[in-house]
């Protein structure tokens, strides 16, 4: 699992072969960018023994003008029969000025499988916030419930419950602009 709050440039690699039958590999991302911030995620997941199972999931929150990037591959080989894989890239962006660019991607040759990806870029769903402020809470807190719930599909994964809570807790103060700083930080990516 890789959570990204702050940077000026990130890329974050993985690159996982799965070659006992049987294998299994779960890979999720979460980032939170705003300002130029830049994130790119390069996932390659290789399915080279039978029975294996991926799941990926990678989800991103972009505000301002920051840019994110999630470029996924699954490769399946021949003898990979039985194989089982899935994908996903879901992004909300916060801004007309920020950018996503999704890449998920499909390569197989074996005839005995069950794979499937998809993205989804888009905003915050207009009628969950119409429902809820309807109900007296505040636009504000509205927003942020709801991008608190996106990014929990990934932090509930989270297996050591002291690192999911401290977790959960920097992505909430994060998502209220706690941390939209970094402390001594020589980047100044945020100016």
């Amino acid at each position: 699992t890789t959570i990204t709050l702050h940077g000026g440039k990130v890329r974050n690699n993985l690159h996982v072969k799965l070659e006992g039958e049987g294998a299994n590999a779960h890979a999720l991302g979460l980032f939170l960018i705003d300002k130029n911030q830049h994130v790119d995620s390069y996932t390659l997941i290789e399915h080279a023994s039978p029975h294996c199972t991926s799941n990926q999931l990678y989800k991103g929150v972009l505000d301002d003008t920051s840019t994110g990037a999630f470029n996924g591959k699954i490769h399946v080989y021949p003898d990979a029969q039985k194989t089982q894989a899935y994908q996903a890239n879901n992004n909300i962006l916060l801004s007309d000025n920020a950018t996503m660019n999704s890449k998920p991607q499909l390569e197989i040759y074996a005839d005995d499988v069950k794979c499937s990806h998809g993205a989804t870029v888009g905003q915050l769903d207009e009628d969950a916030m119409f429902y809820m402020q309807s109900r007296g809470i505040s636009k504000n807190e509205t927003r942020l419930m709801l991008m608190n719930a996106f990014a929990g599909e990934v932090i509930s994964t989270i297996r050591h419950p002291a690192l999911q809570e401290r977790i959960s807790d920097l992505v909430s103060k994060r998502l209220r602009g706690e941390l939209s700083r970094c402390n001594n930080c020589a980047m100044h990516c945020h100016d």
